[in-house]
């Protein structure tokens, strides 16, 4: 069976890759972590097939690692009492051997410590079996944002009998599914050791496939490159807008107009504007033209041609932003729309 990841560039297609390889025979597990993605993926499944098929399972990682890989085997012999999503106590108190480690006094497990739970007491044989036993095949969306022992344990589900297609982006990494101390903290500091992990779990690494974005211009492409400092083609010549706005008048006009999306860093919700925030824009496919809102760093960055050295998570989100423009990309400083956001 084919064990494979296809790494990307934005817009060339990651979610329909995946939709594209269902069908209404086999028994698919699809698992992504971002809501927006899963609602993404559930959405296009009904356009392809009309409605969503029995034999297709989607699930977020969280459902799918408490649900499926925990609850079966551990959930009455632990009594347990569902996920928490804050950090265990900066200074652990017990070891590893000690179910305490994994979960608080009133027993409710620390969701960054999870996998490692599974992992620990010998379950993962029992997770192998599991999927071979209800699926055919399973596609993990958006694989970049497993990090901390959830990039552990997907790694060693990978022997499962079942066919593996595993699709992301190394450069749009803006969340991590959970951290955990050192676990992993490097996993994402250099994309060849990167691929070089999935490459010793047994899986083949695809970088042609999704290597030219269908969504953006060239001009929207050639300036992530050439400004942001990510490699990124479009699939074809088509030319579209650029462009950094200063004008107090111009800036006003882009903020009221509903058909552009304005993107912050943070806080979208507090300018009361059709808004997202960079990162959670991520798997949002519906955007026209696009106004990047820009911070005064972010300003200085821009007039200075140094946008490639800004801290490497605001660029990957800056490269999340930018890369949702369908048309033209307009960039915009926050100082402009300042009057507008709420205390």
């Amino acid at each position: 069976m084919d064990k494979s990841v296809v790494f990307a560039v934005a817009g060339s297609g990651k979610t329909t890759k995946i939709v594209q390889q269902l069908d209404e025979k086999r028994r698919h597990l699809l698992i992504t972590y971002t809501d927006a993605n899963r609602d993404n993926l559930r959405t296009k499944i009904i356009e392809r097939f009309g409605h969503f098929p029995t034999n297709i399972k989607l699930l977020s990682y969280f459902k799918f690692l408490h649900s499926f890989c925990y609850r079966p085997f551990l959930r009455s012999e632990k009594n347990t009492r569902g996920l928490l999503f804050t950090l265990p106590p900066a200074k652990d108190r017990y070891p590893l051997t000690d179910d305490r480690r994994f979960m608080t006094a009133s027993r409710r497990l620390y969701s960054n410590r999870l996998a490692k739970f599974v992992e620990q007491t010998g379950t993962v044989p029992h997770v192998i079996a599991r999927l071979e036993k209800y699926f055919d095949a399973v596609y993990v969306d958006e694989v970049q944002d497993f990090a901390g022992h959830d990039f552990n344990l997907l790694m060693q589900l990978i022997p499962a009998n079942v066919e593996y297609l595993f699709v992301g982006d190394f450069y749009q990494h803006t969340y991590d599914t959970s951290r955990d101390g050192i676990i992993n903290k490097s996993l994402h500091n250099d994309y060849t050791k990167y691929q070089g992990r999935f490459k010793k779990a047994g899986l083949r690494v695809d970088l042609d496939t999704l290597k030219a974005s269908r969504r953006c211009s060239a001009s929207v492409c050639d300036f992530i490159t050439q400004q942001i400092g990510i490699s990124i083609q479009s699939s074809g010549e088509r030319e579209s807008l650029v462009r950094f706005e200063e004008d107090k008048d111009a800036a006003e006009a882009i903020y009221r107009d509903p058909s552009v999306v304005k993107l912050f860093y943070k806080e979208h919700y507090k300018y009361g504007c059709y808004s997202e925030n960079w990162g959670a824009s991520k798997g949002l496919d519906h955007f026209q033209n696009v106004c990047v809102v820009l911070s005064a760093s972010n300003v200085k960055a821009w007039k200075s041609g140094t946008l490639k050295d800004i801290n490497p998570e605001t660029k990957n989100k800056l490269y999340v932003a930018c890369s949702r423009a369908r048309g033209d990309l307009i960039f915009v400083p926050a100082a402009l729309l300042k009057k507008h956001k709420m205390a």
